[in-house]
């Protein structure tokens, strides 16, 4: 089958999980960029990163790469794209841009120059010209344009592939369904260790952990792909990707908490939909007045921090909750995700790691706190084969 370059678009901080996961699917010269992996594969790779990659939010495939030294060597250069290959006159197309250059101080006005050699390039040779569709485009074209580098690429994802399909129902600051897959391979959590979320929102970070401790591929739920709608789809093999045997049965203990009595159901109701309210318990509780729901594990959360608190109150509920964890959680790993630094503060533990990341626009800090019986300094004597 024949090989060619494909770009996988994520979030920042999470390159590097995403090349790892590229790996696995069989992708091969693979190459880290900036909130992207690039790498070569064939069309069984292109639908494989879609329908199995964790934390991939579009998956594109390079069709056309020039560079230009002004704003219509964008039309001419895309005018020679032999277009039939890609788009028919029955079918709709939109136009994403990516724009950094001096070129084109307007993504908008990049993007109707791609549009006229598109059409024109029809026009021209079947006398007719397909149409525009912004909301629901056949068709997604993808333009990438760096000071004088252009990239026209197929966008096989269609909808943002963090849309896993599950959701039907989410709080005020929902958590995004690929960065909740990234914090928790990040963290180092392979499903084999009992996990809890007690700030768990309408349940992400749950429903994400148990699609990874039962392996179930992260576009099973989506009733759709941009690619089942290219002319040269392959429907066969598709389907026999689709219909593999991934699944494992799930033997850790997942289990999460809410204060709010409406996110706890907006959780249970996106876990049904998910089909795993036999592996997910949620319950109605405050984290700083509960125990641990068992004795040793992971503890992954999302507190509220930013617009969902007023100021003054983070730095209490932040030192409550690192009293919380000192206390009562010996023998858990916990990482917590705020942008609150006056937060983390608060908390009155060392991290054992940080790692920056996004949350939506919000930069982020991912902090692991390792949490033992006694005080640090006790715990490194005992690694050291000290006796304590």
């Amino acid at each position: 089958m024949k090989k060619f370059k494909i770009v996988v678009k994520t979030f920042a901080g999470l390159e590097n999980v995403l090349a790892e996961e590229i790996k696995g699917i069989g992708g091969e010269y693979i190459t880290v960029e900036r909130r992207a992996v690039s790498f070569s594969g064939d069309m069984t790779t292109l639908y494989k990163a879609n329908f199995l990659l964790r934390t991939a939010l579009r998956v594109l495939m390079p069709i056309a790469h020039f560079r230009i030294d002004r704003k219509e060597a964008l039309y001419d250069q895309a005018r020679k794209v032999n277009w039939s290959d890609y788009l028919s006159i029955g079918k709709s197309f939109v136009i994403d841009s990516t724009i950094q250059s001096d070129l084109f101080l307007n993504s908008m006005f990049a993007s109707l120059r791609l549009k006229d050699a598109i059409v024109d390039f029809f026009r021209e040779t079947q006398g007719k010209r397909p149409s525009v569709d912004q909301e629901n485009p056949d068709i997604r074209i993808h333009l990438h344009l760096s000071n004088d580098v252009c990239e026209i690429s197929l966008d096989s994802s269609g909808e943002s592939l963090h849309k896993r399909g599950y959701r039907v129902g989410q709080g005020e600051a929902p958590l995004n369904e690929v960065l909740a897959a990234g914090m928790l391979m990040l963290s180092g959590w392979n499903g084999k260790t009992d996990f809890y979320d007690p700030m768990c929102g309408s349940g992400t970070l749950l429903i994400e952990a148990a699609m990874i401790a039962g392996n179930i591929p992260a576009g099973i739920y989506r009733k759709s792909f941009g690619f089942e709608k290219w002319p040269d789809y392959d429907a066969d093999l598709f389907s026999n990707l689709y219909n593999g045997d991934y699944e494992k049965a799930i033997e850790v203990k997942i289990i999460g908490g809410d204060i709010s009595a409406q996110s706890c159901v907006m959780a249970r109701e996106n876990i049904r939909n998910a089909g795993l309210s036999k592996n997910i318990v949620v319950e109605k509780g405050d984290f700083l007045t509960s125990s641990p729901p068992f004795p040793a594990g992971y503890l992954v959360t999302n507190p509220p921090y930013g617009e969902r608190l007023k100021p003054g109150s983070i730095p209490a509920l932040y030192k409550s909750c690192g009293d919380v964890l000192k206390q009562r959680y010996p023998g858990f790993q916990a990482w917590i995700l705020s942008s609150s630094e006056e937060g983390f503060k608060s908390i009155g533990l060392k991290p054992a790691k940080k790692i920056e990341l996004f949350n939506g626009a919000l930069a982020c800090s991912f902090r692991c706190f390792e949490l033992f019986e006694g005080s640090h300094k006790q715990k490194v004597i005992l690694k050291k084969g000290g006796q304590q």
